[in-house]
């Protein structure tokens, strides 16, 4: 039952993470220990899994999948998404650098606890250490490209989306924003458009299973190269988090008569005013954030003592 609520917990803060632009839900799953299991759960929604089903084995499925396991994981996610996830959309609205001060604090020493599962910082991995880190700060530099409705474009999008969320340090909802289609797809959902719902749906489910392969393939061929390159992305994810930046915000019309959206197609940032009281309520819910992780990173030592080896 601990062992359920802790993984409800996790789920309910990879549900949140999501909202915060430069936040993955990869992220929290990757620091609180579940990141591999996960990938492996979702690997497993296979032709095997479908063979079962068609047997009518439906616990064999359920076991093949980890269905208990990732049913808790998710069941957190869902209720985060109507619930905390609200919240943080609220605070981001009215409090957002406050809000992204607590992030900083959570992904800073976060670094850290994902560096220390290299076992062994060789050339390869010091170099998959930089990279990362590249491109997580290339992708937040890019400018953002035009909005395209090819059904083709849109199922990439759907695919580089989901395999963000689900990659440590990549934002899907920036990544759909640096390739032309956010406005896009709000659009599509709040008007309900097929055309570009059913392909980047169909993106999504095929990204999310391939990547999931990918992911697991390169983590068992690399393990240390892998998670050295993942430390490099939520390093480099520190530059959207930053707190003390200005949105540079576009403005796109959309058809169908719907309302124009304002949209974020990048950042200037500067250095924190000391003189503000502002300033120093930021540095405090940064340490906020940074407590939070050790607390999470505390909660997954004791649940992996408790699994044995």
């Amino acid at each position: 039952m601990r062992a359920d609520l802790t993984l409800f917990l996790k789920g309910l803060a990879m549900g949140a993470a999501n909202v915060i632009p430069g936040v993955s839900g990869g992220t929290i799953a990757l620091i609180t220990g579940i990141y591999e299991r996960l990938i492996e759960a979702i690997r497993h929604f296979d032709l095997g899994t479908l063979r079962l089903l068609f047997r009518g084995d439906f616990g064999g499925a359920w076991r093949r999948v980890d269905g208990r396991w990732l049913a808790m994981v998710l069941a957190g996610v869902a209720v985060s998404v109507v619930t905390l996830a609200r919240l943080f959309e609220f605070l981001l609205e009215w409090h957002e650098r406050w809000t992204m001060a607590f992030f900083f604090g959570l992904i800073l020493l976060s670094v850290l606890y994902v560096a220390r599962g290299v076992t062994l910082w060789s050339a390869s991995a010091l170099a998959s250490l930089a990279v990362g880190t590249a491109v997580a700060v290339g992708i937040a530099l890019l400018a953002p490209a035009t909005e395209n409705a090819n059904a083709g474009y849109v199922f990439l999008c759907g695919v580089v989306a989901i395999s963000s969320m689900i990659l440590p340090g990549l934002s899907g909802s920036f990544v759909l924003i640096i390739m032309g289609n956010y406005a896009l797809v709000l659009g599509a959902i709040s008007s309900f458009s097929l055309g570009v719902l059913l392909p980047l749906a169909l993106g999504c489910a095929f990204g999310l299973v391939a990547f999931s392969h990918v992911l697991a393939w390169v983590f068992r061929r690399a393990p240390d190269q892998t998670l050295a390159l993942m430390t490099g992305f939520v390093l480099g994810s520190l530059v959207v988090i930053w707190p003390w930046k200005e949105a540079v915000i576009a403005t796109i019309e959309r058809d169908g008569g719907e309302p124009p959206k304002e949209i974020i197609t990048g950042y200037r940032w500067f250095l924190p005013d000391w003189g503000s009281t502002d300033t120093f309520v930021a540095l405090a819910l940064m340490l906020a954030g940074i407590g939070a992780i050790w607390l999470m990173e505390r909660l997954a030592g004791q649940d992996r003592e408790v699994a044995g080896p």
